[in-house]
């Protein structure tokens, strides 16, 4: 392959659509990229962004105060909440339909055996119903949101 021909394959691929081309003839091979220009991309549909890591922040260091003992009382309650998980993978839905009420509201009581959401997996609705006896302190899901294996949905405070 001569000098001519090489430079007509580069002014083909660079106004063509082409990233890359490679020749192999004999002994000879030949490989020719375009560059990549840096586009920025408006994407209408949800996609994964990968962005560089938040430079860290170091905060102003300030006394301690009676403020810093809430989280710690705070975080004393949640310890003894029970927390019911996901079984599986799938959509989470807190009635049966629409014009139902839900099946479990914060503040209600409940027993072992009681519904109290639906996640529907591969088009079958499959009720999710409670181990555990107490009342109702937190929703963690919102309706009908996509629900991964062992996520929690509920706190509970054991009765």
């Amino acid at each position: 392959m001569d000098f001519k021909q090489i430079q007509e394959l580069i002014k083909i691929v660079n106004k063509s659509n082409i990233g890359e081309l490679s020749i192999e003839e004999n002994d000879f091979k030949i490989t020719i990229k375009q560059k990549v220009e840096k586009t920025q991309t408006i994407v209408s549909a949800p996609a994964t962004v990968y962005a560089p890591p938040p430079t860290p922040v170091t905060p102003p260091v300030a006394p301690p105060s009676s403020a810093e003992t809430a989280p710690a009382t705070a975080a004393q309650k949640t310890e003894n909440l029970i927390t019911i998980k996901s079984p599986m993978i799938g959509t989470f839905y807190r009635r049966s339909s629409p014009d139902k009420p839900p099946f479990a509201e914060i503040g209600d009581e409940i027993t072992p055996g009681k519904v109290v959401c639906i996640i529907e997996a591969m088009k079958l609705f499959n009720e999710i119903e409670s181990e555990v006896s107490g009342t109702i302190v937190k929703i963690l899901v919102d309706d009908a949101s996509p629900v991964e294996y062992d996520q929690p949905l509920f706190l509970v405070e054991p009765a």
